[in-house]
């Protein structure tokens, strides 16, 4: 039945008559006679919506939506230099407008003239494909993953590491914590940040999106996370070292902070060489063996159960 449907939808409009309008705007019936291909898998794009509504604007509608009235392009029998906007032959910049037109209230879009991405020349059809994508989301012009490693080449190494996020693994996508089309500046560790991240509820980190239990409030809060985010201690992509950690042994990346003595002003004034914070005796070199919450807590100012 669904099929069915689907004939008839493709069927039905070759019977009603091109109307041109005198704006030069020819409908996207006419598209379909020399564009099959784009035309007979169109009514699964999103962009479908708009000829389904009906309630558009020509040139808001279908084909002439994003390509420009068709009337002289029909005229001269085709050709790229007939058709308004023509992609291929479009500047970057041409590309960004067109797009924008419609999807500029989009706040996730909203920042994209400053964004990186933008910056460096990538702009919607280097990730997008209109007519013919291969993905069920989005309109990419191939996976996520494998899309964001054709320039990020470091990054899918760190996704080899044995203790990483698990994207190859389809867990989860880069866009859950990246907004590749501009993020919004937040206030967390302000422009030291890495580039793009989307940010989690109440502008916090986007590692706050999966990890809710260590979000806080806390009463006692660890100024290295509530200060300068969860990237001071994990390589939030992948690790050589467990739980993502920047450094194998984990007495040597609390010493990174906790190393100024008793009159330390970084150490809370714990004396880490004392006869109870000995670190030549190896009991002592695993920290979060009694400084458990080391994320934040609510019942002790050294993080203790």
């Amino acid at each position: 039945m669904a099929r069915a449907w689907i004939w008839l939808l493709l069927l039905i409009p070759a019977a009603l008559p091109a109307q041109s309008s005198p704006t030069g705007y020819v409908g996207s019936n006419v598209c379909r006679t020399c564009h099959p291909d784009v035309w007979f898998t169109f009514y699964k794009n999103p962009h479908f919506k708009s000829i389904a509504s009906g309630k558009l604007p020509p040139d808001r509608t279908g084909c002439e939506g994003c390509h420009g009235p068709g009337k002289a392009h029909v005229e001269a029998g085709g050709g790229k230099t007939t058709i308004p906007h023509a992609f291929s032959l479009m500047s970057q910049d041409q590309i960004l407008n067109a797009c924008l037109r419609c999807h500029a209230p989009d706040f996730g879009k909203a920042n994209i003239r400053r964004s990186v991405h933008t910056q460096n020349d990538v702009v919607c059809t280097a990730c997008h494909s209109i007519h013919h994508s291969p993905t069920p989301r989005f309109l990419l012009a191939m996976p996520q993953t494998q899309l964001c490693y054709t320039c990020h080449g470091n990054i899918r190494a760190q996704f080899d590491m044995p203790s990483k996020h698990r994207v190859n693994e389809g867990f989860m996508d880069c866009s859950d914590c990246h907004n590749p089309h501009g993020a919004f500046p937040p206030t967390w560790r302000m422009g030291q940040r890495p580039r793009m991240v989307e940010q989690a509820i109440t502008n916090q980190e986007a590692c706050f999106k999966c990890h809710t239990d260590l979000i806080g409030p806390f009463v006692y809060e660890h100024p290295s996370v509530a200060v300068e985010g969860c990237e001071q201690c994990h390589n939030p992509h992948g690790s050589m070292n467990a739980k993502l950690l920047v450094r194998p042994v984990v007495f040597t990346l609390c010493l990174e902070c906790h190393n100024g003595g008793a009159s330390g002003t970084r150490n809370m004034g714990v004396d880490i060489q004392s006869a109870r914070h000995n670190l030549l005796d190896p009991k002592f070199r695993q920290c979060t063996t009694c400084h458990v919450r080391i994320h934040g807590s609510n019942a002790d100012q050294y993080f203790l159960r």
